[in-house]
């Protein structure tokens, strides 16, 4: 084991954010914290790393271990060029390079005493600089900078002149090449291009240390968690297996837990109306087995209702009218910035119902050609035609669509006047905006909170053609799954950028892939992308590609059919018998309030014979009653 967490509990302003929060780390885990935005991951990691302190618990790091942390869009501030920083890491290896070119040096010239004592010195350095991997360091740097998206051409770039994105990915780098025992990333992939993603799960897969990451990245886990710690309402639940393990696990779970309380909650109501009914029959015997009853439901241990999957979010696009079969047709399109040239005779042709991703790699102008689109930047060359009664509804990354110095409240008001005060109030609150929230400065929100406005005003919007721009940034896991039923239930057309390739696979029909200044086309999602590229790689090298067999799969309809037919026809079976059983008890018991009114008769009250007569019947059927009503209360709860 490298790292236990126990009993971990912190609280701000009297919240409880984490409570009694416990796992470990073994030494080659690639582990993952999820959760919901608020949840607590990231106050969880700064208090593994020592940046916070818990108000209750431990956390303790295996004695020798080595811990890295990468924060969430922590940048690197430096004068020096990309190579350099990334060298400064190498700073040991590269003193004992040092030392052993000056040792070489020194054994030139040296008389045989002092050249002994060189060569001691000598093998101790190199062995030294084996050990620390000091022969292949320089590649391995190269390696790790190619692999998170930086060409050699930006290798001598000021790191000072670099984007907030590029800062992260070298503070990424440098965390990497200190190959730590541990390693602890928060979001890491949010400024990587797709390449640089598959990059870094390969890196992190064959990583000889643990991991553990705080990510939205679905497709990213399910590549290389095999162990899911969720925090959910400040407690930590630890799962094994994938992403994709764990949801199945966790709906699993969800359900489990709701049909025993459903169960219950039945049982409750039955025993209830079973006690009612034995108390209806007034007899001695029966309200004994009904007061038994109540005491048995009195000990019970009551299940608390679970939580449901969160439903605060409540996303329904509607287009306004439906647009013709041609959507948006591009021909011939050209961009330039100065001497970078992203693209020249791009063309494509959207249509009607379509959901088309763009992927491709940072910098080749995804984003460029959404503005192009939208009227936000000029082309240098090309046509663009939208189809009829097409209406564009824009999501954009940086939320341009926001007005920096209005509300919340204004901000959706002045955008759709017809609105009343109430449903304003009610759009806002279903993207988690409620009370007082409503007048807060757009200009004050966090990056998520700006996200929810933008699809607030786009759910409002009733377009039906959606161009959306990395629409899942800073959204958490349950926010991205609502966003993917709205879209997949979207009658009009989307045309999105995205990175997010679980959000692509389940939301695409059609990618565009913008590489080598084209767009190539995939009639498909994500995966099959994948599939069809795999497939072009064989073909380019010869190899035959050899379709697996399908194991066969024995039907279990045939059998599943007939076990429904006998559980059916048991069934029907016991409502027979017990209607019956009813019917007799209703019955007795009108024959017997019948034989109680004969007794009363005048003509009878002296009549012994007649009297004999009844209490022999009376006793009958108290008899005959005793067991209808165990057959009754056995039927009854079977």
């Amino acid at each position: 084991m490298i790292l236990s967490c126990s009993n971990i509990a912190k609280a701000f302003n009297e919240k409880s954010i984490l409570k009694d929060v416990s796992f470990h780390i073994e030494d080659y885990d690639k582990a993952a914290i999820v959760g919901i935005n608020g949840a607590g991951k990231t106050t969880l990691l700064r208090i593994i790393v020592g940046e916070q302190s818990a108000d209750e618990g431990i956390v303790t790091l295996s004695k020798g271990k080595t811990l890295g942390y990468l924060a969430q869009n922590e940048a690197v501030n430096s004068e020096n060029t990309i190579y350099d920083e990334f060298l400064s890491v190498k700073a040991d290896i590269i003193e004992l390079e040092k030392q052993i070119r000056e040792t070489e040096l020194s054994m030139k010239n040296a008389d045989e005493e002092t050249l002994s004592r060189l060569m001691e010195t000598y093998n101790r350095l190199t062995n030294a600089f084996e050990l620390a991997n000091g022969y292949a360091y320089k590649s391995e740097l190269v390696g790790v900078l190619k692999g998170l998206g930086f060409s050699e051409e930006e290798f001598q770039k000021s790191v000072s002149t670099l984007s907030g994105g590029q800062k992260t990915r070298v503070a990424l780098g440098k965390l990497l090449l200190l190959q730590p025992d541990l390693i602890i990333l928060d979001e890491p992939t949010n400024h990587l291009d797709l390449h640089s993603i598959a990059w870094l799960e390969t890196y992190l897969l064959n990583y000889k240390g643990a991991v553990l990451i705080v990510s939205h990245d679905r497709y990213f886990l399910d590549k290389i968690a095999n162990k899911i710690i969720e925090i959910d309402q400040t407690k930590a639940t630890v799962f094994s297996g994938n992403y994709s393990d764990y949801a199945v696990k966790k709906e699993q779970l969800r359900v489990a837990a709701l049909n025993a309380y459903l169960n219950q909650q039945q049982e409750i109501k039955h025993q209830e109306a079973v006690i009612e009914k034995l108390r209806s029959f007034n007899r001695e015997k029966s309200i004994k087995r009904a007061e038994s009853r109540e005491k048995l439901l009195d000990k019970m241990d009551r299940i608390e209702k679970p939580t449901t999957v969160r439903s605060d979010i409540h996303m329904t696009l509607t287009p306004h009218c439906t647009s013709g079969n041609d959507v948006l047709f591009v021909e011939g399109l050209a961009k330039s910035f100065g001497s970078n040239h992203l693209f020249e005779n791009l063309s494509m042709d959207i249509k009607r119902g379509e959901h088309v991703a763009i992927i491709g790699d940072n910098g080749t102008g995804k984003t460029t050609i959404l503005k192009i689109i939208n009227g936000l930047l000029d082309a240098d060359g090309g046509k663009i035609t939208l189809g009829t009664n097409v209406h564009i509804g824009y999501y954009d990354q940086e939320h341009h669509v926001l007005h920096q110095e209005k509300s919340l409240f204004d901000e959706i008001s002045d955008a759709y006047p017809t609105l009343t005060n109430t449903e304003i109030r009610n759009t806002l609150a279903a993207f988690l905006f409620t009370g007082d929230d409503v007048f807060k400065l757009v200009r004050d929100l966090s990056g998520g909170e700006r996200g929810r406005v933008s699809l607030a005003k786009l759910m409002l919007s009733e377009s039906n053609f959606l161009i959306l721009d990395e629409p899942t940034n800073h959204l958490d896991i349950m926010s991205k799954e609502i966003l993917e039923n709205a879209l997949n239930a979207y009658e009009g057309t989307v045309l999105y950028v995205s990175h997010d390739r679980y959000f692509i696979n389940r939301t695409a029909s059609r990618i565009l892939d913008l590489t080598n200044q084209t767009l190539i086309s995939y009639l498909g999602n994500y995966d099959y992308y994948l599939e069809k590229k795999e497939e072009l790689e064989q073909k380019l090298l010869g190899t035959p590609t050899i379709a697996a067999a399908k194991p066969e799969t024995v039907s279990e309809n045939k059998l599943d059919w007939q076990a429904q037919k006998e559980l059916q026809a048991k069934q029907r079976k016991r409502e027979n018998d017990l209607r019956k059983c009813e019917e007799e008890i209703t019955a007795l018991e009108e024959r017997d309030a019948f034989l109680d009114e004969e007794m009363a008769l005048p003509e009878n009250a002296t009549n012994v014979a007649r009297l004999q007569e009844i209490t022999k019947e009376k006793e009958e059927i108290a008899s005959k009653l005793e067991v209808l009503y165990e057959k009754w209360e056995t039927l009854e709860t079977s």
